[in-house]
């Protein structure tokens, strides 16, 4: 099954919290991504990017831009556990 995402936000230091429907929470950060994945270093030099994440309808991808996306299943699994 695939999770689904029940709320996320933009924290600081390019982590995302990211909340579930089966009610976990996580902090899923960036940073390793952007040093490793080139298209993802535009979410660090376009000022703003970051933050202009759109989650789509199924709420199972976060996508910012036709390039950079993150699957749900990849924050659910990566992610550190908070709850």
């Amino acid at each position: 099954m695939i999770p689904r995402i029940a709320d996320i936000q933009a924290l600081d230091s390019f982590i995302l919290q990211v909340r579930f429907d089966d009610g976990r929470l996580v902090h899923y950060d960036l940073k390793e991504d952007i040093a490793t994945i080139p298209v993802f270093r535009s979410l660090q030099s376009e000022q703003g990017l970051y933050q202009n994440f759109q989650l789509d309808s199924s709420r199972t991808c976060v996508t910012w831009n036709e390039d950079i996306d993150l699957p749900s299943d990849c924050l659910y699994e990566y992610g550190r556990r908070i709850l």
